[in-house]
């Protein structure tokens, strides 16, 4: 029997490594950048990063959809049950987690950039506005869509690089509302590990966007009739 001849696998395989670690390289450079933008607080971080995600996109060529914007059976049932979730999730911030932080730290959470928030139907029409624009459809794009996506590309598939995306993510969205104090900051960090548990759940973006949109219309709304609450107790 005549053998067909070996396929030349060996430098296919070579060339195929070669191109996955110059990707992994630029996934790394990508993080590097991005991370730069919102530590040192640049023009508007997210819009910055936005437009990193964007240039990643066009060049990489896969869509949207490898952010994780994907489609699920029931949009309506999920978005009632992440409502459900955010629900439960404020009574616990306002009834356990910020107390503690309260007492621990000796500080509170800095509100003061939404002072003028309560009993102003003007601008709590716009900060929704906001919210659902910016805050939630863009800062989620960025932070548990482009740079958890890119920095599990860097690390590896896998529970490892899902923990330790999820984990520099949170803490890098904490940082970006440096502005509201170390309260505001570690607040925030579990808010995002949250957000990245029901993207996770859902296996779609559009779950983690969704909670942080029912999220911050919870707060901005509770600040408009009552002001500032910085915990149950």
């Amino acid at each position: 029997m005549k053998l067909a001849p070996a396929p030349d696998v060996a430098p296919r395989n070579g060339t195929r490594d070669r191109h996955r670690r110059v990707w992994v390289v630029i996934a790394a450079i990508e993080v590097v950048v991005a991370t730069l933008i919102v530590v040192l607080d640049l023009f508007i971080p997210t819009v910055l990063v936005l437009g990193l995600a964007a240039l990643s996109l066009v060049v990489r060529r896969p869509g949207p959809a490898s952010l994780g914007f994907r489609r699920v059976p029931h949009p309506w049932r999920m978005a009632g049950q992440v409502l459900v979730v955010m629900m439960v999730w404020s009574v616990l911030q306002l009834g356990v987690f910020m107390p503690v932080l309260n007492h621990v730290t000796g500080t509170k959470q800095d509100l003061s950039g939404f002072a003028d928030l309560q009993g102003s139907l003007g601008l709590l029409a716009a900060y929704l506005l906001a919210t659902w624009t910016l805050a939630a459809l863009g800062e989620e794009t960025v932070f548990r869509g482009y740079l958890q996506v890119r920095i599990a590309e860097v690390v590896g598939p896998g529970r490892a690089g899902t923990v330790v995306a999820v984990a520099f993510t949170s803490l890098l969205f904490g940082i970006l509302h440096s502005e509201q104090g170390l309260i505001g900051v570690l607040v925030v960090a579990l808010d995002a590990v949250l957000f990245s548990v029901l993207k996770l759940r859902f296996r779609s973006l559009w779950a983690a966007v969704l909670a942080h949109g029912f999220n911050n219309t919870l707060g901005l709304v509770a600040f408009f009739f009552v002001g500032p609450i910085y915990g149950f107790w």
